[in-house]
């Protein structure tokens, strides 16, 4: 729907992402419009594209999608868009005068021959040359968010493309639109094909090519989570993309690539059985992190203390008593530079963790205890009664931008002689790459995880890579220990990751199976479960069950059980705010998540005492929304972990519902209450280690729902993705230098 007319209030405006509230005047009537302009003001004449939406607090509104300036023609019009500050130096006096004196031409004056402005009483040439200029920057800004606006581009991501260009923006886009994968943060492959294919640029552009290529690595590494790819699959999902022949436009696929390697934006070389590609960011992380660990290996303070009188103490202590291999972890630990410590659930991981920390403090040494996520981090704290931060946290997010992304880094180390991090399976190798600049050089390092949870969502695959180099240390842990009478969930969890079917009987307290085959019948047995069933069996809020499916779509996804359980825990009310983006409409009081890494967000955490300031917030954090400002956009989100944050309009479309997350999104954190739709699917992803996350996940209880052939058929399959990482081989190298260089 288009609505033409003139701009007679700004009721809100926001200059940081160009979110307005005004009023338009069209024909006899008057309508409230939102939505992002570049620049807008009162008396402009304008063109917009969008629907009338009924906001439950502020009515009708139209909510815009593309504008266009209309510029004004008649004298009352030009005076009155002059006359709303448009351009600097300009009021209604100055407006009045200029328009006096010519009339309907005053804007072909202003633009084309400015210096005629002199021409008024009280303009100097100077000052007449200024206007010229700033009406001609407004014209080009609109021109080219209009120019943008023609092919589908947004106002907020033309914003961006135009902050990022300014006036050259409509030629260097007509120039090669395919600049923009590489150099506008939000702009893919596919939008940039389409502007270009609506221009005519040839489907066998070397722009083309090389736009497609980076877009293929890129995809390759944020949703497959490897460094680097085999040449011949490089090429092959290139030409199925541009749908160009392989075998006909190899030769320029070689040149595209030999260019981009020029540009050091990527790195090739050989490695058994193939020619790798690797993205250079990654190829240098990789190379750092081996570089690192194999220094602090030979370097960090190596000791063969005898600690077994402080094992024994402990143990008395705590009236517990370690077995073999518990004990060789810690000795291992306290002695090594660089240490790794893997089992499953009920190892007795934590409790090394404690004596580990117990030793080195006897031994005056600065111990920091790290964990990915902010789950986490207070779990641990929780187990093990120490202070434990977010890696995050630990290295301080650097918002005012003085040391790169974190405050703590190689010209800045951390002050601590010993670091242990928990749940290292799910740090990827951008984040290890962070921690370990930060390390000095003679500080222990203790990793602890499960090898077999799932990897990082994020590139790379630091544990598993660390273990197949084998030249790090490394204690394993089998023998379960923590098993209360009447629990199933640990010993199903270790049955499940040895191949065997889980216990099934619902004889325990905390282990069950409903059996069902429709799945709405399962999705509407979870939603009653989760906001009824099990907070009246275990006197509990439903704050305190997690739903964890396996995928995001379909009627058992996240996506469709976030719409059904926020219907039934938080329905729409007059009294609630509501902000709709895209397909999600966020509430007051829902719970959401984080998707991404956000190191701009700034955050405040306030207690009775104090008041703490920082930014970052991070993939996996889990919130409730408190508040949102409709005029604005702004969502205020209060963490689990204390933090209060503002979420300008922009930054919302990173966060998603969070009543039912997917099981990869469930890594490092603990629930009271955990329930599982087991459903049918691809083996590629329905797997082993899947399952076996997703119930080790749970403290108190399991609930699995649906099918037992499905569960069945995910204890069998051991598929696991193939990461393509180097780590393990760069690791090798630079141990193998480290030792012949420092013995």
């Amino acid at each position: 729907m288009i609505l033409e007319g003139t701009v007679e209030e700004i009721i809100f405006r926001n200059d940081s992402n160009g979110y307005t509230v005004a009023v338009l005047s069209h024909g006899n009537e008057y309508s409230t419009f939102v939505g992002k302009f570049l620049s807008i003001h009162i008396g402009e004449n304008v063109r917009l594209n969008g629907k009338f939406i009924t906001n439950a607090k502020y009515g009708e509104q139209f909510s815009v999608d593309t504008s266009e300036v209309i510029y004004p023609s008649t004298i009352a019009g030009i005076k009155k868009y002059l006359a709303s500050g448009l351009i600097k130096g300009v009021g209604p006096v100055t407006s009045e005068a200029i328009v006096d004196k010519f009339k309907e031409n005053t804007l072909q004056i202003i633009e084309f021959t400015p210096l005629r402005l002199a021409e008024v009483r009280g303009i100097s040439e100077k000052k007449a040359l200024a206007i010229g200029e700033g009406f001609n920057e407004i014209k080009k800004m609109q021109n080219s968010v209009m120019f943008l606006q023609s092919y589908n581009i947004t106002t907020n991501m033309a914003l961006k493309i135009y902050e990022r260009y300014q006036d050259n923006t409509i030629e260097y886009v007509k120039e090669n639109p395919y600049r923009m994968v590489e150099e506008i943060d939000g702009i893919g492959f596919m939008t940039a094909d389409k502007i270009a294919r609506s221009m005519g640029i040839s489907l066998d552009s070397e722009f083309r090519m090389r736009a497609g290529m980076l877009h293929i690595l890129n995809e390759n590494s944020d949703k497959n989570g490897n460094t680097y790819m085999p040449k011949s699959v490089l090429f092959k999902n290139l030409s199925t993309l541009l749908g160009l022949d392989e075998d006909e436009f190899k030769e320029h696929f070689e040149k595209v690539l030999e260019n981009l390697a020029f540009d050091k934006i990527v790195t090739t070389f050989f490695k058994h059985p193939h020619d790798v590609v690797m993205l250079t960011k990654y190829y240098f992380t990789e190379t750092q992190v081996a570089q690192k660990l194999a220094l602090l290996c030979v370097s960090a303070q190596q000791n063969s203390i005898d600690v077994t009188n402080e094992i024994t103490q402990f143990e008395r202590l705590n009236k517990i008593t370690f077995d073999p291999c518990q004990k060789q972890a810690i000795i291992d630990s306290v002695q090594k530079g660089v240490n790794v410590i893997t089992g499953g659930p009920g190892t007795g991981k934590t409790t090394i963790v404690k004596c580990i920390m117990n030793i080195l403090r006897q031994q005056k040494l600065k111990v920091m205890l790290l964990a990915p996520t902010g789950r986490a981090a207070k779990r641990l704290s929780e187990s093990t009664g120490e202070d434990a931060k977010t890696i995050h946290r630990g290295l301080e997010v650097d918002f005012k931008g003085e040391n790169g992304r974190f405050v703590h880094n190689d010209t800045n180390p951390l002050d601590v002689n010993a670091v242990i991090v928990d749940e290292v399976s799910m740090v990827d190798v951008m984040l290890f790459s962070a921690l370990l600049k930060a390390l000095p050089r003679d500080c222990k390092l203790i990793l602890v995880g499960d090898k077999d949870q799932l990897p990082s969502v994020g590139a790379g695959n630091v544990l598993a890579d660390i273990l197949s180099s084998r030249v790090i240390n490394v204690d394993y842990l089998t023998k379960i220990f923590r098993q209360d009478s009447g629990s199933l969930i640990i010993s199903n969890a270790h049955l499940i990751n040895s191949g065997e079917m889980p216990v099934l009987d619902n004889s325990s307290r905390d282990f069950f199976f409903d059996e069902k085959s429709d799945t709405t019948v399962i999705k509407d047995t979870i939603v009653e479960m989760v906001t009824r069933r099990i907070p009246n069996y275990m006197k509990i809020d439903t704050t305190k069950i997690q739903v964890l499916a396996p995928l995001k779509s379909g009627i058992l996804g996240i996506e469709n059980l976030n719409r059904c359980l926020q219907d039934v825990i938080n329905p729409s009310s007059v009294t609630k705010l509501e902000e709709v983006v895209g397909a999600t409409i966020f509430r007051e009081g829902d719970k959401v998540m984080q998707m991404s890494n956000n190191y701009d967000l700034v955050w405040v955490k306030r207690d009775a005492y104090h008041s703490e300031e920082g930014a970052g917030v991070f993939n996996g954090d889990i919130g409730y929304i408190h508040k949102i400002n409709r005029q604005t956009g702004e969502i205020i989100v209060w963490f689990e972990d204390g933090r209060e944050c503002v979420y300008p309009r922009t930054e919302v479309s990173e966060l998603s519902l969070a009543y039912a997350i997917t099981i990869h999104k469930s890594q490092g954190s603990e629930f009271d209450v955990v329930i599982i739709p087991l459903i049918a699917g691809t083996g590629l992803i329905l797997t082993r280690n899947l399952i076996y996350t997703a119930v080790t996940r749970a403290k108190k209880m399991v609930v699995l729902v649906g099918e037992k052939k499905n569960l069945r058929r995910m204890v069998s399959n051991v598929y696991t993705a193939k990461r393509f990482t180097m780590l393990s081989d760069f690791l090798i190298t630079a141990h193998d230098k480290a030792v012949e260089l420092f013995g």
